[in-house]
Parts: structure tokens; C-alpha cells; sequence
């Protein structure tokens, strides 16, 4: 009896204080429409495993925008290209800010750059991302980093295939390639060195990551649903805690490596990565904000999350629609064929002139934003939308995944049709919102056009080094699509394809001077 006591009286807390928090909201004159909420879990049990399709069903019967309750917590859904314009643009000053996440929630905490909240420290580490990381003079700095990275991945793909004569090569893990590019692209930029296995506790960097963001997903129950929380009935707190641990000891390590070495080096010796350039920012004393070491350590787990998982994702979409899509791989590599020819591999210089290639790209992206619910934004006063009053301090969705498969915007809309965007001026950098898949605004994603360059160099060379096939009793038909959502979508189950050789053989022998 004690047991049964004390188990409900978290319960009925719960209850009461959703059912206050719901009564007080829906008091809220003209908020947009809505499904009825429940008592403690809101509308959590009609959006299913798949928000971003969940919410979509929703809208069809609600309307473009709509309030929906994810726990007791009200949220406004726009899921229209015209609407996202008014919250992303015309009223972005008013929608700049991140809501609080999760208490408990070790990875959505507001140090990090993407989920800090509008104000002094967010501009300051935004624009220190995007002058010293991701500036064009930097990006281009890095030109021979990444062609050295994607080179490797076209040697692992041949070397694990296993048959670099063309005969009887075996099926590759295409996800597990590309993710480990992006990774060692990113690792190498930011700390000077790739990121491997040993350093994260025996566990593969990609697949870490992808469990940070399942962990940390947009819509995560026990975030909105006190009593979930306290229970940890799923140990999702506990696999948090655990995996916290694995990557702050992982940054802490680098930090460690690279204030020995600043030690050891004359004063005069330029900074040679953005953890040094991190770590000079910390020791300027006429700094109003003081960067931390804790900043630091956020700031570069959070590059580390965001940039790695999204560009890998659309690479292995962008192969699974091809490989659906025989048709469209043979022109992308026709393509390819007329511009580079068959006596060298792809350069960075010749993706400008890879059109067809740019519109695979834009429509992978538009079927598969890597962000399908793009990272939540709170409104930081009143306004209104539609004639609907926004109330202060309430919680924004933005469904990018909805708005890019709209059928009034989109001839079909769920179809794999990359020539839609021959010859159409719409681009996938946020200025054109029918297609968002980075987001747009003072809160668009900044590190946008190195994932960009990442698939594009990516997706060239695995196509113009490879003829791909699927494996035997897998057809275009029934290859599985199915998706696994976190903050990222990726595939359910890992892409396996069979590439040979397009190439002369000695092009893939050739060694990377390192």
C-alpha cells in the first residue's frame, strides 16, 4: 500500500499541474485551432513515431497553422511555405529566440550555440562560428582537407568491396562511408585531427552521434511529461548520461592537447584550428562575456552533433533515390562524364558546372530535410499571425518536411523528380520557403554551405568513381525507404549498394600527401 502511495502521488501532481498549465493557455483569446488536448500527455498520443508526417495528418484537418499541446506545453505548428515566411522573415525579430528544453536533458542545454537563447552570448558565438569556421576565406582554406577526406572514402569504398578487378565486389555500408566523410571532415576542421572509435569509449563516432540526437529529439516525451522523466522508464537518461560523459571527456582531451601545445609554442605562432581560436577567445580580458571552458566544450559538442549527421543523412538519401532512380543516375553520371571526363576524379572547381548534379541535391533535400521539424523557436512577445493572437514566450514548430511536399506548391510533391529544378530559380538556402531545409533567418543554420560542399563533393565522386547496383534480391521497387527520426532523419536501416570501378584503376591508387 505504502508503494501504490507514494507511486501516485507524482501522478497526481502531474495531473494537476497539466491540467492548470492547459487551462490557463487555452484561455488565450483566438489561439489558432486545434485538436482537444488530454490531461498530462496533450496531444503526444495522435502525433506518432514520425512527428514531422504525424503533425503533417494534423494540419491537413487543422489548418496551416495550429496549436497543439506536447505534454501541457502549448506549441504553434506552421506548416506553409506563406506562413513560415511571416515567422522566418517578416517577424523574425520577434520569433529569434529557443525555448528552455528539457531540465534534465544533458545534451539541450542553452550553452550551445544552436539552442542558446536570443541575446549577447548567442550573437557572440554565432559570429565567431561563421568568421573563423565557416567564412568563404576559411571554407576555401580547407578545399584540399575535404578532397583529401572524400579521396579516402572512394579508396575505403574500393578497399571493402573487394573487388577492385570488377569482379564479384561485395555490397557496401554507403551510410557508414559517408558518415564516417562528414565526420573526419568536421573533426579535422575544428580539431585538427580525425575523430576515432577509441576516443569515444569503444563506440563508432557516427553512431554516437546519431544516438545523441535520437536521445535529444525535438519532440522527446519525458522532456514534456514530468512523470515519464522520473521514471526514466525507457533509461533514456540514463544512456544520456552515459554518452555526456563519453563526449566531455572526448572534448576535454582535445582542449587538454591543444593548451599544451599553445604552451609549448612562441607567442607569435597563428592559431591552427577553431579550438585554438576557441581558446584565444577565452583569454581576451576585454571580452564583455567571459567564454568558459564549459562554453568551449558546448560549443564544439554541438558542431560536432549538428554538422556531421545532417550532410551524411542527405548523402545516403541522395544514393537511395538514385539507386530507385536508375534513370537519374545514369544522366547525374553523363553528366559528370562531359564535364571531368574518365581520366580523373572530381574537383571542387568542377561543381559549378554539375547542374543536374545541384538539382539531385536540392530535391534530396526538399523530399528529406535533415531538420524535418526545424529546431523549435519561441516568440519573445506578443504578435499575431492570420488574424491569430501568439501569445509571449510560446513555442514555434516550423514542419519544413510538410511545407517542401506541399501539392499546391509541388507537381507531385512526394515523388523523386530532380528535374524540377532545372532552370528553376528556387534554391534550398532559405530566401525561396518553399523549400527550407536549413532553416532561414537570424536562426538559419550557418554551417549550411559546408554541408553543402560536403554532399555535393561527396555525391559527385561516389557516382563518377562508381557504377552502383543493389545488392542481390533487393530491386528500386522494394528497396527499404523507411525512416528513423530523431532532431535528424535518417534511414531506418543502413544503405548497402555494390559499386565497380568507372574509373582507370590507378586513379584510385594514387596516394593523398596527408
Amino acid at each position: 500500500m505504502d508503494f501504490l502511495n507514494i507511486t501516485w502521488i507524482p501522478l497526481i501532481i502531474a495531473l494537476f499541474i497539466s491540467t492548470l498549465v492547459m487551462r490557463k493557455s487555452r484561455k488565450t483569446p483566438n489561439l489558432p485551432p486545434g485538436p482537444t488536448p488530454l490531461p498530462i500527455i496533450g496531444n503526444l498520443h495522435i502525433i506518432s513515431h514520425l512527428p514531422h508526417r504525424g503533425i503533417s495528418n494534423l494540419a491537413q484537418k487543422y489548418g496551416p497553422i495550429m496549436t497543439l499541446y506536447f505534454g501541457s506545453l502549448p506549441t504553434i505548428v506552421i506548416s506553409s511555405s506563406q506562413l513560415a515566411e511571416k515567422v522566418l522573415k517578416t517577424q523574425d525579430h520577434i520569433f529569434a529566440s529557443r525555448p528552455p528544453m528539457g531540465d534534465d536533458n544533458h545534451f539541450l542545454n542553452p550553452q550551445k550555440v544552436s539552442l542558446a537563447p536570443y541575446g549577447p552570448y548567442w550573437k557572440l558565438m554565432r559570429k565567431f562560428i561563421i568568421q573563423e569556421l565557416l567564412s568563404p576565406k576559411r571554407m576555401k582554406s580547407f578545399a584540399s582537407l575535404r578532397a583529401q577526406e572524400v579521396f579516402s572514402m572512394i579508396c575505403s569504398v574500393l578497399q571493402k568491396a573487394g573487388g577492385n578487378r570488377g569482379v564479384n565486389p561485395c555490397a557496401v555500408d554507403v551510410t557508414r562511408e559517408v558518415g564516417f566523410l562528414t565526420n573526419n571532415i568536421i573533426c579535422r576542421m575544428s580539431f585538427g585531427k580525425k575523430c576515432n572509435e577509441a576516443e569515444l569509449g569503444g563506440r563508432e563516432f557516427n553512431d554516437a552521434v546519431r544516438e545523441v540526437l535520437g536521445l535529444s529529439s525535438g519532440i522527446n516525451y519525458r522532456d514534456y511529461i514530468a512523470l515519464l522523466g522520473w521514471l526514466d522508464l525507457q533509461g533514456s537518461r540514463r544512456r544520456q548520461a552515459d554518452l555526456t560523459k563519453i563526449f566531455h571527456e572526448f572534448v576535454d582531451k582535445i582542449v587538454d592537447e591543444h593548451i599544451e601545445r599553445r604552451n609549448k609554442c612562441s607567442t607569435g605562432l597563428e592559431c591552427e584550428d577553431f579550438v585554438d581560436m576557441l581558446l584565444s577567445l577565452s583569454e581576451d580580458e576585454s571580452m564583455e562575456i567571459k567564454i568558459t571552458r564549459e562554453n568551449i566544450k558546448n560549443v564544439l559538442i554541438d558542431l560536432l552533433a549538428a554538422a556531421t549527421d545532417t550532410a551524411g543523412a542527405t548523402l545516403e538519401w541522395a544514393m537511395s533515390e538514385l539507386l530507385r532512380n536508375p534513370s537519374a543516375m545514369k544522366r547525374a553520371q553523363e553528366e559528370l562524364e562531359s564535364v571531368t571526363g574518365l581520366n580523373r576524379m572530381v574537383e571542387e572547381n568542377d561543381l559549378p558546372h554539375l547542374h543536374y548534379l545541384h538539382s539531385v541535391v536540392k530535391e534530396t533535400l526538399r523530399l528529406y530535410p535533415p531538420v524535418p521539424l526545424l529546431l523549435p523557436r519561441q516568440s519573445m512577445e506578443c504578435s499575431t499571425i492570420e488574424g491569430y493572437q501568439i501569445p509571449e514566450k510560446i513555442q514555434v514548430l516550423i514542419n519544413a518536411w510538410a511545407i517542401a511536399r506541399d501539392p499546391i506548391a509541388w507537381e507531385e510533391a512526394d515523388k523523386f523528380k530532380s528535374e524540377r529544378f532545372l532552370g528553376n530559380k528556387i534554391d534550398v538556402k532559405g530566401q525561396d520557403f518553399e523549400v527550407i531545409p536549413f532553416g532561414s533567418g537570424r536562426r538559419g543554420c550557418p554551417g549550411m554551405n559546408l554541408a553543402l560542399s560536403m554532399i555535393h563533393l561527396g555525391l559527385a565522386q561516389l557516382i563518377h568513381c562508381f557504377n552502383w547496383s543493389l545488392p542481390e534480391g533487393v530491386t528500386p521497387e522494394n528497396l527499404d525507404m523507411l525512416e528513423a527520426y530523431s532532431i535528424t532523419v535518417s534511414r531506418a536501416v543502413h544503405l548497402h549498394a555494390i559499386p565497380v570501378p568507372r574509373l582507370p584503376l590507378d586513379l584510385y591508387e594514387k596516394k593523398v600527401q596527408w
